[in-house]
């Protein structure tokens, strides 16, 4: 197929166009490197079916040339990251909305397919668990900038099944908690990253709050096999949970790390305030039902925690 991947010198991005590529199709990836690396693709440079593209989501006269060509969409491309939601809740909020809708314009008169890239967050402070994909929203208020990437993406969602219903084949992933090597590992994410450079470096880990958060860690290499399913016909029109069944508070999963690396870091608690300033809420636990991506994308979850990590503290190791 041919295939154009916004985003996609991003984590998630990179490790699903080589992916794309392996299985013969040919792939363009538009990125415009705010949180993406070129580097991350330099290795695909000579690649006969890569071409990658500097620009964004916004420029709406790149992506029509773009999208003519394409049989499917996988839209990546985002704002994200706590700090972001934090400090500049506009160019989150512009940044996730814009984007998504020159997507799902450009592609509803040439009908081609978008899967569009979600997150868990939409579910927000819902405690009943696990999250099905027709759990309710719960929210802080709006005056809480914190809830404004989880806000922006469900009305990408909401537009997603709104194309939908006028006859877009179109999907929704909701991502829970990717890691793996090329992970971003700063303040504005990547908690799994974080933790592994200071272990390596023998720095302490923060850990914020009282460290009993718990999620659900998914291997980026799991994330790229559910991602690929969507490509399936059946998946149009619906949301898919992507992730795992095992959850660890935020405590565990550094000591875990610190555990794997064999490092002498120690772990300190942090506040919310200290990290983020007054008035940070976050989200006591997230764990998806999968029953829905098991049965319509034979999604089956299989890196353990403990190895993916040693993959990624492996990868790190020789990067840092």
């Amino acid at each position: 197929m041919k295939i154009v991947v916004t985003g996609g010198a991003g984590f998630i991005g990179s490790h699903l166009v080589e992916r794309l590529l392996e299985e013969g199709h040919t792939v363009w990836t538009i990125d415009d490197f705010s949180n993406g690396r070129p580097e991350f693709l330099s290795h695909l440079q000579n690649h006969k079916r890569h071409t990658l593209i500097q620009g964004s989501v916004m420029d709406r006269v790149v992506m029509k040339k773009l999208i003519a060509k394409a049989d499917v969409v996988y839209h990546l491309a985002a704002v994200l990251g706590v700090k972001n939601t934090v400090d500049d809740p506009i160019k989150v909020i512009e940044g996730n909305i814009d984007g998504t809708r020159n997507v799902l314009e450009l592609a509803y008169p040439r009908h081609v397919k978008v899967i569009f890239a979600s997150t868990s967050e939409i579910y927000g402070k819902n405690e009943e668990l696990p999250f099905h994909e027709m759990s309710g929203r719960i929210y802080g208020a709006p005056s809480v900038h914190r809830w404004c990437y989880a806000t922006a993406k469900s009305l990408d969602e909401h537009m997603c099944f709104a194309y939908a219903q006028k006859g877009l084949p179109v999907n929704v992933l909701r991502y829970f908690n990717a890691y793996g090597p090329r992970q971003t590992n700063s303040q504005y994410g990547g908690v799994v990253a974080q933790f592994i450079k200071a272990a390596l470096k023998g720095e302490l880990l923060e850990v914020y709050g009282d460290g009993c958060q718990k999620r659900c860690f998914t291997y980026v290499d799991d994330t790229i096999s559910g991602t690929l399913a969507a490509l399936k016909p059946e998946a149009n029109g619906l949301a898919f949970n992507i992730g795992t069944n095992r959850s660890i508070s935020i405590r565990e999963l550094a000591n875990l790390i610190v555990s794997l690396s064999n490092s002498k870091s120690s772990i300190v608690s942090k506040t919310y305030d200290e990290a983020y300033g007054a008035g940070y809420e976050d989200i006591p636990a997230r764990e998806p039902d999968l029953t829905r991506s098991q049965t319509l994308l034979g999604y089956r979850p299989s890196v353990k925690l403990e190895e993916g990590l040693m993959r990624t503290i492996d990868w790190y190791r020789n990067h840092i």
